[in-house]
């Protein structure tokens, strides 16, 4: 194929900063042909989440079904699965299919908004780590996720051993900015350059979908982390502070420079 043909599974930002949105966006920006199959909406804006509707699982499927039997998927990303039935329904279409996979596990929004069910992630580490090429938490998410504090090789080691075949702890959060990979065997540490700015919104998904489109393009998954590194503080770099009251989108397309 020509063009790299990359899959978003995620949630709806009616905002235009993060989920789909971003994903699509991200896609676009690192030369990719974006699908995407929706498993929830949200009313959201900078400021705040104020209403998620969950998509019913059927539905979802059927979405699944008609990209993969008519487009085709060269590697695929999860972001906000929100519930039980979301993550089963997915892992249980992805299963057998051999797709590079970016789990993204997005649990709570930069607004501060639970965006993964309490009983959701117990599934989401059994169901669906195990069938990713990489998952990739920011610091608090991994923490999370581990049950511990640590630094973040210390964390993407125990993330490794609850089921994922690779990590990378991203590096947006904590004193120290790297995004640090941990393949099962090596570490390797990417050091993140940072921006004082105003509009973070969304750079987790532009992250881990540009890590996915690098790899639909047939890149190694280390080569794949540096350019999402690169991708994501290049975004927040020419991030959308005017945009509403709160976080500003990021703009991995840089629109303003266009």
């Amino acid at each position: 194929m020509a063009v790299p043909r990359c899959l978003t599974i995620a949630t709806s930002d009616s905002g235009g900063g993060a989920g789909i949105q971003a994903d699509l966006k991200a896609f676009a920006a690192a030369g990719c042909h974006g699908t995407s199959a929706l498993v929830a909406l949200t009313a959201q804006n900078t400021v705040a989440v104020t209403a998620v509707h969950e998509l019913p699982p059927g539905f979802v499927r059927e979405q699944l079904e008609a990209v993969f039997a008519d487009i085709g998927v060269d590697a695929a990303k999860t972001g906000m699965l929100f519930s039980r039935a979301s993550i089963e329904t997915v892992a249980d279409f992805l299963e057998g299919r051999g797709v590079p996979l970016v789990v993204d596990p997005v649990m709570v929004a930069s607004s501060g908004a639970k965006l993964l069910q309490d009983g959701a992630v117990e599934t989401l580490v059994t169901r669906l780590f195990p069938l990713a090429t990489v998952v990739t938490p920011n610091l608090m998410e991994a923490r999370a996720l581990a049950g511990r504090e640590g630094s973040r090789r210390e964390l993407a080691e125990v993330i490794n051993a609850l089921g994922a075949p690779a990590v990378v702890v991203t590096g947006g959060h904590g004193d120290d900015a790297v995004d640090h990979l941990f393949d099962g065997r090596e570490h390797h540490e990417i050091p993140v350059e940072r921006h004082a700015v105003a509009a973070t919104h969304g750079a987790g998904c532009t992250h881990s979908a540009t890590l996915a489109a690098h790899l639909a393009r047939g890149d190694s998954l280390l080569d794949a982390a540096r350019a999402a590194t690169a991708a994501a503080s290049a975004a927040v770099a020419h991030g959308l502070v005017e945009l509403g009251a709160g976080e500003g989108p990021v703009d991995v397309l840089n629109v303003k420079g266009a």
